[in-house]
């Protein structure tokens, strides 16, 4: 494996774990925001697709809140699980 192979699969790993993009251009050095979003394009696309998917899988329940008879003025917490 090359140096520039290992510089590529860390930055791509930092932003799979949410580093923002700004960050990874300043530990890869380079001049300008737009040549790393050019290379890291493909990262950004399939995090934007699996962030879609978990959207299109949440409980309807959350995706279309409905109003409790009698009002719905309950002022109660609600709570759902986070996965």
């Amino acid at each position: 494996m090359r140096f520039h192979d290992l510089r590529h699969s860390t930055a791509t790993l930092l932003l799979e774990q949410g580093v923002e993009l700004v960050v990874i251009k300043e530990l890869l050095g380079h001049a300008h925001i737009g040549v790393t979003a050019t290379v890291y394009a493909h990262v950004r696309l399939r995090l934007q697709r699996q962030a879609i998917d978990l959207l299109g899988h949440a409980p309807r329940d959350l995706a279309e809140p409905t109003t409790e008879p009698g009002g719905g003025d309950d002022s109660s917490v609600c709570a759902a699980p986070v996965r």
